[in-house]
């Protein structure tokens, strides 16, 4: 039996055959499962950083503390980075870190899956 540290939450697994411990994947659900984390990590893996107001523009119908907060998490994760540049007026870029670039690629194939099955909508599921 192994035993895995996950969000502060204890695991135990019981390693059967082929089976694997699925309970590291608890971390980055929480992550990713929020609202728009998805949306906003996939705009930014389409450009190499974005101002606020064009990610904004990108995710029709987000609100700015939403997409404020997700970039807030995504960045304490590590996944996101945020570039402050003190010109005047004062311009922050956000861009994917290579963690959450690799992540942007694992999950194109559940966004590929999501489009062949035609659940865009989100209203099948």
């Amino acid at each position: 039996m192994r035993v895995h540290r996950v969000n502060a939450e204890m695991c135990e697994c019981r390693m059967d055959g082929d089976r694997a411990c699925l309970c590291p994947i608890r971390g980055i659900i929480n992550v990713i499962g929020r609202k728009w984390a998805i949306c906003v990590i996939s705009a930014l893996m389409s450009a190499e950083s974005m101002r606020f107001t064009e990610l904004k523009a990108a995710l029709e119908g987000i609100s700015s503390r939403s997409l404020s907060n997700v970039l807030s998490t995504l960045e304490r994760e590590g996944l996101v980075e945020r570039r402050y540049y003190p010109e005047i007026p004062p311009r922050v870029e956000y861009s994917l870190t290579d963690m959450g670039r690799s992540l942007g690629d694992a999950l194109r194939p559940l966004l590929e899956w999501i489009r062949a099955h035609d659940l865009e909508g989100g209203d099948t599921i």
